[in-house]
């Protein structure tokens, strides 16, 4: 290159003498001298920043592959972690079954002396007379505590022993919601409310229909003339009783076959508050039982206990109100049977569900034979439970899973 450059000036300058002409190619193999340390140099930092690139890069594979390492081995220990977390709650569930803890059930003494007098009188009378208790002319089951007394119904003596199974039947809608059935009238259709506010209630004709289709294509579309709130709805006796909310709470009564509004009511509640802590969106919970409506609902008054009251269903009319001491704190859900009211707890951690509280109206229930119940590991929270008297199981809505849970009832003893 030096040559090229040296002739390239000397044809074009001849008139140049020699000594110029050694100064220039002088000047010019110094200055690519210096060209040329500079492009040596740059290959030698290339060469040296190759190689610690390429020592970085098996640093990084290194590391990549301790992380995998680690977390494989993370994995595994959160595997055996759950399977013994598992052990530990059957464990747990066993040793609570063994030795339950004390229900939160009230027990009038006097009523249980009335109780034990009265049924030692039937027995000696039954002794003279020689017919059963149940053929004693002039004698009525009543609740004596209770003003006024409510009769209790011969065949509405059971009481929940546990649930013998459950059954998934699909996940549609919101995460909260409401599906039942009514226990009188059509019970083959099945009723479904999505969402906490809406007012629109989807009918399916059978359970088939339900289950099979993701859709609501195979379902009527009932609309309301007002929007729902919450999920404490209940369908009874071909009607439809929900919750509006106003300026405030009102108990619509809504006729299924004709679509109109046979009645509506305030009830004689005031100042309400949310009645479970983990379902805050529900203030009035009408349930359906053996014995007919109930509502469930909490006031400021009482405000760390949910409140019991019997609903008549023909005038919307409160029968008759108790305080329970089921705390609100922690439930998710509640329901009636046979006149007791099971309320289901849990935690907003993931975990089972169990009823805690038992309340009983007529107060007969004693201590050791309040079951302890539990239902099976929960996707979310149950956003409501809804018991079929007819059918004995629980329609409920877990983080919009639809779920049945078939209930084991067992004779109360020590009814009368």
């Amino acid at each position: 290159m030096l040559g090229i450059m040296a002739y390239i000036l000397l044809s074009f300058v001849p008139i140049i003498n020699a000594q110029a002409q050694t100064a220039l190619l002088e000047y010019m193999q110094g200055r690519m001298g210096v060209l040329e340390d500079r492009i040596a140099q740059w290959h030698d930092h290339s060469s040296r920043y190759s190689s610690e690139l390429r020592d970085f890069k098996n640093q990084v594979l290194k590391l990549l592959e301790n992380i995998e390492k680690e977390r494989d081995s993370l994995r595994n220990e959160m595997e055996n972690t759950n399977i013994r977390v598992d052990r530990l709650e059957r464990e747990v569930d066993y040793i609570e079954t063994q030795n339950p803890a004390p229900p939160c059930v009230d027990i009038d003494e006097k009523l249980t002396e009335l109780h034990n007098a009265k049924k030692k009188k039937n027995e000696k009378y039954a002794k003279l007379t020689g017919c059963p208790t149940a053929e004693i002319p002039g004698i009525v089951e009543t609740d004596e505590i209770m003003d006024p007394p409510v009769t209790r119904k011969a065949y509405c003596s059971d009481t929940i022993s546990q649930v013998n199974a459950m059954k998934i039947l699909k996940r549609f809608g919101s995460t909260s919601g409401l599906w039942t059935k009514d226990p009188i009238e059509n019970p083959e259709k099945v009723y479904v409310f999505d969402g906490t506010g809406n007012d629109t209630v989807y009918v399916y004709p059978r359970m088939k229909e339900f289950t099979l289709f993701s859709t609501t294509r195979k379902a009527a579309k009932i609309k309301l003339p007002f929007p729902w709130i919450g999920t404490g709805h209940v369908v009874y006796g071909g009607n439809l009783y929900y919750i509006r909310q106003g300026d405030e709470f009102q108990v619509i009564k809504f006729n299924l076959a004709n679509k109109t509004v046979v009645d509506s009511a305030v009830l004689q509640i005031e100042e309400q508050v949310p009645v479970y802590g983990l379902s805050t969106f529900n203030y009035i919970d009408i349930v359906a039982d053996e014995e007919g409506l109930w509502v469930i609902y909490a006031t400021k008054e009482n405000e760390k206990n949910i409140c019991l009251a019997k609903l008549d269903p023909s005038s919307l009319g409160i029968e008759q109100m108790w305080d329970t001491p089921c705390p609100i704190e922690n439930a998710e859900s509640a329901f009636v049977v046979c006149g007791s009211l099971y309320v289901v707890y849990n935690t907003k951690l993931p975990s089972r569900s169990r009823i805690q509280c038992v309340f009983d109206v007529s107060g007969t229930i004693s201590s050791e034979n309040v079951p302890i119940v539990y239902f099976p590991k929960r996707y979310g929270s149950h956003s409501s439970m809804k018991y079929n008297p007819r059918e004995k199981q629980i329609y409920a809505w877990d983080d919009g899973y639809q779920i049945i849970y078939k209930l084991s009832m067992k004779p109360r003893e020590d009814l009368y």
